[in-house]
């Protein structure tokens, strides 16, 4: 299956990010991650740009997360440690981007496509969008602290239990009910609320947005705990590798606890 690419294109000082992988419903390869932190990188130093859009093609899904194919080379609770550190890697610098972000969410977002969007400034969704972390039904791994915190700074602790622990999916209505998604648009009028949203965020003050932004991350981020110990007991487990097989094989895991 392909790599996918993540493409850039810059337009009136709108930089739109696409993830394009649509067959495999733009899970995220290591190659995709690292076009998107070149982008990021690219985009963080040019002051022409005012506002950066992300979204998935296809119109299925967002992200589908981080594609599972690739943790079949994980050996131990140390991979998963390597792993989240580079996921808080990227997922930060879409945080740290100066401008305002904004998500375009078609489908689903769902683990590494919810922490995208969680990072983003804003998020305008269709009416089928979808967000949700399954993996203590899926795979048997967990989030990095960084991602947790933005997952209960996105949705508030009672959701992000439903989310982490039911496994549950948080669908459009929901979503902006809890001030997590700015505006549903249907698939015909995305385009049109998308641009509408970023004109007004292209007339605000620059300066003034930046240090909005990075106010709000340092408050969130501000005193973060140490959280390798449960990524390395998750990673390292062989429920891991029992959810991981099970994923692939389209069947249900068998988890043993252990």
């Amino acid at each position: 299956m392909s790599n996918g690419r993540v493409h850039l294109s810059v337009s009136d000082g709108i930089a739109s990010i696409l993830i394009d992988r649509p067959q495999a419903r733009n899970a995220m390869t290591w190659p995709m991650y690292e076009e998107l932190a070149a982008i990021c990188e690219r985009i963080a130093n040019d002051p022409a740009v005012r506002v950066a859009t992300l979204r998935g093609a296809g119109g299925e899904a967002f992200v589908a997360g981080t594609d599972i194919e690739q943790f079949r080379a994980f050996n131990s609770g140390e991979d998963g440690i390597a792993y989240e550190k580079i996921i808080d890697e990227r997922i930060g610098q879409i945080e740290r981007l100066p401008m305002p972000t904004v998500a375009i969410v078609e489908g689903w977002a769902i683990g590494g496509g919810l922490a995208i969007t969680a990072a983003c400034d804003f998020r305008i969704a269709t009416p089928q969008a979808s967000f949700g972390v399954p993996i203590a039904r899926t795979l048997g791994n967990c989030l990095s602290i960084a991602n947790t915190a933005r997952v209960v700074a996105a949705f508030g602790v009672p959701r992000a239990k439903r989310m982490l622990l039911l496994a549950e999916t948080i669908g459009a209505d929901e979503a902006k009910a809890c001030g997590f998604v700015t505006e549903i648009a249907e698939a015909g009028a995305l385009d049109a609320q998308a641009a509408a949203l970023c004109a007004r965020l292209a007339k605000n003050a620059p300066v003034t947005m930046r240090a909005a932004k990075e106010g709000i991350r340092r408050v969130v981020n501000e005193g973060l705990p140490q959280g390798e110990d449960l990524i390395r007991a998750c990673y390292g487990s062989r429920d891991f590798k029992i959810g991981v097989e099970a994923f692939l094989e389209k069947k249900r895991p068998v988890w043993t606890g252990s």
